[in-house]
């Protein structure tokens, strides 16, 4: 077996406008298995989001590739707004296989505001040689406040009422609503049990005629669990109630899914590859229940998971048309 390589890293220091490579630090390095090959490396420091206030961001830039790293330039941006200064950094000189160049940009941050929030910031560099690619892209999202508790704490409609008083109702947008007597007629009772694509979900156990659903507006939701998939129960006003859920884990990695959800009534069982989970007859209106004869259903769906990691929060699709009766992890 080979012994380990020392590697010496560098970082950059801004001298007369331009960026000098000089000694940082050094650090152990293994050969890199054949299957995969060494890519550039572009780590973007954490970002003090205490605003308002001028920022200073480091951006690292190592080269893994075979060759030397010439005519390097790095560029950085924020959130939509936040101006940044310079628009872009060069680098003199060349990297060896190994070496970093750190460069710094400013960036305005505004006053944080109340809530949940993720910025993300990206660093795009362009060189020649290295690895031979021309370009790499580095990516850090940050988050401030907390995400909501559950998903009860997102409900921002309603979604069931009873037959004896529907006005409370509002699922479309045209006071519609669920009937809670037909849903219990095909086992969606208050607080009952569902099981769907594999996850134990729970139907809303709040009163009828109370907020019993998220209508999604990219709400970020606490939600534990470790598997191979998130499932969501719920169903589409419209045609278009489709978008993508992300999830974020406990290591701060993130994936991302689409799934949709077809119209609760006059829309085929299987659009957006939805799968059916209940279909009660009739509906609430404004006047009482009605529509005797035709189906309003209720849907699951799910995104792939990182089934190696824990699950931290969910953020919902920003599409209102889209509603959410419960969410979960399926192994």
């Amino acid at each position: 077996m080979r012994s380990a390589r020392v590697i010496t890293l560098f970082r950059a220091a801004a001298v007369a406008g331009a960026m000098l490579l000089v000694p940082a630090q050094a650090v152990a390095a293994g050969p890199q298995p054949a299957s995969a090959p060494a890519r550039t490396e572009v780590v973007i420091a954490p970002v003090d989001l205490q605003g308002p206030a001028i920022s200073t961001v480091k951006v690292t830039v190592r080269n893994a590739g075979p060759d030397r790293m010439r005519s390097l330039k790095v560029s950085f941006g924020g959130p939509v707004g936040w101006a940044v200064q310079p628009a872009e950094r060069v680098v003199s000189g060349a990297l060896a296989t190994g070496q970093s160049a750190e460069t710094e940009f400013r960036i305005q941050v505004p006053e944080q505001r109340p809530g949940f929030t993720i910025r993300t910031f990206t660093a795009a560099v362009t060189y020649k040689g290295g690895d031979g690619a021309g370009s790499a892209t580095g990516t850090l999202s940050q988050r401030s406040g907390e995400p909501l508790a559950s998903l009860k704490a997102a409900y921002n409609g309603v979604a069931i009422t009873d037959e004896s008083n529907t006005a409370p109702g509002d699922y479309d947008g045209e006071g519609n609503s669920f009937s809670a007597q037909k849903l219990a007629a095909v086992g969606l009772t208050r607080g009952a049990p569902v099981s769907a694509l594999g996850a134990k979900l729970t139907w809303p156990d709040v009163p009828s005629g109370t907020k019993d659903n998220v209508s999604s507006a990219g709400q970020a939701v606490a939600l534990s669990g470790q598997g191979s998939r998130l499932v969501l129960l719920g169903s589409g006003v419209g045609s278009s109630a489709t978008g993508s859920a992300t999830v974020y884990y406990q290591d701060g990695t993130s994936t991302k899914g689409s799934f949709g959800f077809p119209n609760w009534s006059f829309a085929a069982a299987d659009a957006h590859g939805a799968t059916l989970v209940a279909s009660s007859d009739g509906r609430n209106r404004p006047s009482g229940y009605g529509n005797a004869g035709i189906a309003y259903r209720v849907f699951a769906h799910s995104v792939p998971l990182d089934a190696s990691k824990q699950v931290d929060f969910v953020v919902l699709p920003d599409n209102a048309g889209i509603h959410v009766f419960d969410m979960a992890v399926a192994s």
